[in-house]
């Protein structure tokens, strides 16, 4: 997708609070109760031996917030597995966790936070941080700013400590028990990048720098498709976006390819969209922007005749967005779709998806 660009955040808004507790930026806000500042502690037990731990969670203004994490994160050894989580545009899912498989060092992990976290810091569409596994530990930024500390039984006195001497003691509770509709009535989520052109970064395009730079995966089970609750949904519709380059690296150009789909995993998605790319030898894969389902009734209108059922897995249309020099954005042809028809009666995907 070209070089990495640099993001910039809205100097246009104000910082709203809740009683005096400032708020993040994305967080536009009125009339919200103000929370305890402090920590709540929860004790995990957990089924295998010296394996149990302790949870805590930190509330505090938006000014204090920078420097209680960086403080939590000298906790971590080493190497440390990053992960972020964010809102999804999936019809079935509502948030998407991108974890690392393999362990990076912390000094990189650090590097790439820095360059984040001002961003991080504002953005209530976001949260993310690190965990390890010996000893076992996680830190992370919720999209409210508030952080989590996750630590072995051994490690308590050692995170009261250092909360106590930032100024923070333990509470019954932070945010009023009955916040969730607080925030619902009082309060709405806004965007805190400047977003001038199309070339400015928004919150996909730092998602991806991000998911690359710390090697993070969508964290769903690939082979199968499942809602939240475990339900098997069988044929979807799914979109996925893709970005390549030209072959000729001499060019100063580059593509997203949206491609929509029907099948039943994201496994089968990839194998269609490897398809897919094999037809476009003038084009060389470079990452996966988004693989996402889409409910059928949000169907784009390329596929408003598109039959609901659906008997095998199938591309239905493939549009090419070039961007950079000589750029002409365009669609090509749709995919011939007769051959998915589910004629037989067969459900071939829920009432939901359909």
């Amino acid at each position: 997708m070209g070089p990495m660009r640099g993001y910039r955040l809205r100097e246009d808004l104000d910082r709203h609070d809740a009683q005096g507790f400032q708020l993040p930026l994305g967080v536009e806000a009125v009339g919200l109760p103000c929370p305890t500042q402090g920590y709540t502690l929860e004790y995990n037990a957990a089924e295998v031996e010296d394996a149990d731990s302790y949870s805590f969670h930190v509330v505090a203004s938006h000014e204090h917030v920078r420097t209680i994490l960086h403080a939590a994160l000298t906790l971590l050894p080493s190497e440390v597995f990053p992960v972020v989580e964010v809102g999804s545009r999936d019809a079935y899912r509502s948030i998407d966790v991108f974890s690392a498989g393999v362990p990076t060092a912390k000094r990189d992990f650090m590097k790439v936070w820095s360059e984040f976290e001002p961003f991080l810091l504002e953005d209530a569409q976001i949260g993310a941080g690190a965990s390890s596994i010996e000893p076992e530990i996680e830190i992370f930024l919720d999209a409210w700013k508030g952080v989590s500390i996750h630590v072995p039984v051994r490690m308590r006195e050692e995170v009261e400590t250092m909360l106590v001497g930032l100024g923070l003691q333990e509470v019954v509770e932070t945010w009023p028990s009955n916040i969730e509709n607080e925030v619902v009535n009082n309060s709405r989520v806004r965007d805190v990048l400047v977003l001038e052109d199309d070339q400015s970064p928004d919150l996909d395009e730092l998602l991806l720098q991000m998911r690359e730079a710390w090697s993070l995966e969508l964290d769903v089970e690939r082979d199968v498709n499942v809602d939240e609750g475990g339900r098997q949904l069988g044929f979807t519709l799914w979109q996925a976006i893709i970005v390549v380059e030209p072959h000729d690296e001499q060019a100063e150009r580059g593509a997203y390819v949206t491609i929509w789909s029907t099948a039943t995993s994201i496994q089968q998605v990839e194998e269609l969209v490897s398809d897919a790319l094999a037809g476009m030898p003038e084009w060389s894969f470079q990452s996966i922007y988004s693989i996402d389902r889409v409910a059928f009734d949000e169907r784009p209108d390329e596929l408003g005749d598109l039959p609901p059922r659906r008997a095998a897995p199938a591309v239905h249309t493939i549009t090419i967005d070039i961007w950079g020099e000589g750029g002409e954005p365009g669609p090509r042809e749709p995919f011939p779709d007769d051959s998915g028809n589910d004629d037989s009666g067969n459900d071939g995907q829920d009432d939901d998806a359909a």
